[in-house]
């Protein structure tokens, strides 16, 4: 693709998860601390004279029977102008690590520099598109709150090790919202930055994901998944992101994760280890 622009779509990892009330419309109020993997998935365009995408990768065939994806709909909200554009999809589908709003999130950054936009409220537009694609368009660590419209700056966060694994199981979101029971969970307070990985670990640790006891109540698998990322030694904190099924590890090396996500695979696993994404 000649004069094609690139646009990273990398994974969205929720640390901690609590959901905090509803709404009178239904959406859930959110308390998470969100941070990026340097694994997802690769956006490109170019100018065309319609809107078309195609889309490739290990996981191509988990969206061929999609029939309106969220980078199409990206595209649609602002505008609709020309452009072809091609998805490497190397994220799980529906694995709670954000993968279709990460693709719209980097649509919107692509095409708003393709065809050289500056709308007034692209975060606007990003949450009519889902709660997830504010934050992953900032592609930042974030303090997420609301239904995912309040962004605040996160902790910051040491030089660290994580390690991605998905069952191979799809987890609808609103199927695990549906299944949660208990009372809501207070927002919490976290330090301005931890020193090492030990540290925030033991922080982490207090806190939780709300949704990972309903997720395995649906998918026993992931708590199968969690138990294993648990029992290597060196890994620091083992938990559910988002709606699942993919779980992470916490470790202190970025080297050593990428070894952990090697040891753990299996042939129905998905695994990814390494650094966090650059901000």
């Amino acid at each position: 693709m000649p004069d094609t622009l690139i646009e990273p779509a990398p994974a969205k990892v929720n640390l901690f998860l609590h959901v905090t009330g509803r709404r009178a419309d239904g959406y859930h109020l959110l308390d998470s601390l969100v941070v990026f993997a340097a694994a997802g998935d690769v956006l490109r365009g170019e100018v065309a004279g319609g809107l078309t995408l195609e889309v490739q990768g290990p996981f191509a065939a988990s969206l061929s029977g999609e029939p309106d994806n969220l980078v199409l709909r990206a595209a649609r909200s602002l505008g609709g102008r020309g452009a072809r554009l091609v998805l490497e999809k190397n994220l799980p589908v529906a694995s709670g690590i954000g993968g279709g709003s990460a693709d719209a999130a980097a649509a919107l950054r692509l095409l708003c520099r393709l065809w050289k936009l500056a709308p007034p409220d692209l975060p606007g537009i990003a949450l009519a598109l889902g709660a997830d694609v504010p934050v992953c368009l900032a592609r930042r660590p974030s303090r997420m709150g609301g239904i995912g419209e309040r962004l605040d700056a996160a902790p910051r966060l040491p030089r660290c090790g994580l390690v991605l694994v998905n069952p191979g199981v799809a987890v609808a979101t609103a199927d695990v919202f549906r299944a949660r029971r208990g009372d809501w969970s207070a927002p919490v307070e976290l330090p301005r930055a931890w020193p090492d990985v030990t540290a925030m670990a033991s922080d982490l640790r207090e806190l939780r994901n709300d949704l990972e006891p309903p997720a395995i109540a649906l998918q026993p698998v992931i708590g199968e998944v969690i138990s294993a990322l648990a029992a290597v030694p060196g890994c620091r904190l083992a938990r559910m992101s988002g709606s699942g099924a993919t779980c992470f590890g916490l470790f202190d090396d970025p080297l050593v994760a990428a070894e952990v996500a090697m040891r753990l695979r299996r042939a129905d696993w998905w695994t990814w280890g390494g650094p966090l994404a650059d901000s």
